[in-house]
This record gives C-alpha cells, structure tokens and sequence, in this order.
C-alpha cells in the first residue's frame, strides 16, 4: 500500500490544472463538511459539536495543506456571515468569544492530523486512535489558552480548574466517542480501497 498519500491524493489528477481545480474543490467541500457537523451542537458557552470530528476527518482524509486550508477557509465563511459555525452562528463575535481559541487550534490540529494521515497513520486502528487524540490534545491547547485569557482579561472569578470545567470536562465523553468513530471509519475505508484497486494507483 501507497506510503505519505491521503485519501484525497488517490483521486487527484496528474495533469497541473485539472489538479489544481481537484484541490480547490476539495479544499471548498471540506469546509462545508465542517460547517455541517458544526451543526450538531448541544450546550453552552462552548458546545459539544460534530465540529472537531469533522475538522479532524478532513484533516486525515485531505492531508496537511489542503485539510488545514479547508478549515482556515471555514473560518472565512463564519467571518463572512455565513451560518457555519456551531449553531448556526457566524460574524467576528464568533472568533473572540469563548470559542475563538477553538476555531484557531482547528486549523493546526486538521495540519497535524493531515500530516499524521500522510504517513500512514489513518490506516491502523492503533495509529489513528493516536493521530486523533494529538489533533484534540492539538486544539485544546489552544481552546483553553484562550478560555483561561477570558476568564482573566475579564476578571471573571473562575480559577484553572473552572475553565478545565467549562471548556474540557464536558466534551471527553464525546471525544471518545469521535475518536472511536474514526478509528472504524478511517482503517476500514482504506481496506475497501484496496479492495476495489483504489490503494494501488500511483501517484506522480
């Protein structure tokens, strides 16, 4: 089987400009993938979403660049007005609220995730649990970063462990849930791949 190829990349063309069109669209439909998982949401200030599972599956399916680019070209949709982001919501308030710090670690974690996928990592059940748990570990870094800046910045009375409460806690359960899901998911589609000849193709 292929080493430091993604899904995307067996179904890409060779020649530069049809190639090039295949990545935009891929890219475009990635975000639109995001935004529809983002759209299963429940709670509040941060909601538990189908968001990170679609950031983190774009990222594995599209590789680095692209998946990163997708989820960066989500984030310009939500600031364009678009009804993307979790609920339905969008505009700058979005980027600067409780989630923003969310919304950035997005795009480095779909990057790692992506750079994981392109070796190999999406094609064991063991690996890609691995690769799934770095992309959350990934974005919470940053999720939480920015809670705990909030929280100070607007000198609300919630110490380390509150922002752990809000912005951790409630969304493991969850977590394992997405990673699991995926964990069947990704193996299992490269199998079918195989099986149908996709796997072998060679890419320039």
């Amino acid at each position: 089987m292929l080493a430091n190829v993604t899904v995307a990349d067996l179904f890409r063309p060779c020649e530069k400009s049809k190639a090039w069109f295949y990545d935009s669209a891929v890219v475009i439909g990635g975000s639109l993938l995001i935004a529809l998982c983002a759209q299963l949401a429940v709670g509040q200030p941060v909601p538990i979403t189908g968001q990170t599972f679609g950031v983190l599956m774009v990222g594995a399916l599209l590789g680095s660049r692209r998946g990163g680019a997708s989820v960066l070209v989500y984030i310009i949709e939500g600031l364009a007005g678009l009804p993307v982001f979790a609920q339905g919501k969008a505009g700058f308030a979005t980027l600067t609220g409780p989630t923003g710090g969310y919304l950035v670690g997005f795009i480095v974690a779909a990057f790692v995730v992506g750079w994981l996928a392109e070796r190999g990592w999406d094609r064991r059940i063991g690996t890609t649990v691995m690769a799934m748990v770095l992309g959350n570990i990934t974005l919470y870094a940053f999720g939480l970063f920015w809670l705990t800046w909030l929280v100070r910045f607007y000198g609300f009375p919630v110490d380390g462990k509150g922002v752990l409460a809000m912005g951790l806690y409630p969304f493991l359960i969850g977590d394992l849930v997405k990673i699991a899901l995926a964990a069947v998911l990704l193996p299992s589609g490269w199998k079918l791949l195989g099986l149908c000849g996709f796997a072998q193709k060679r890419i320039p």
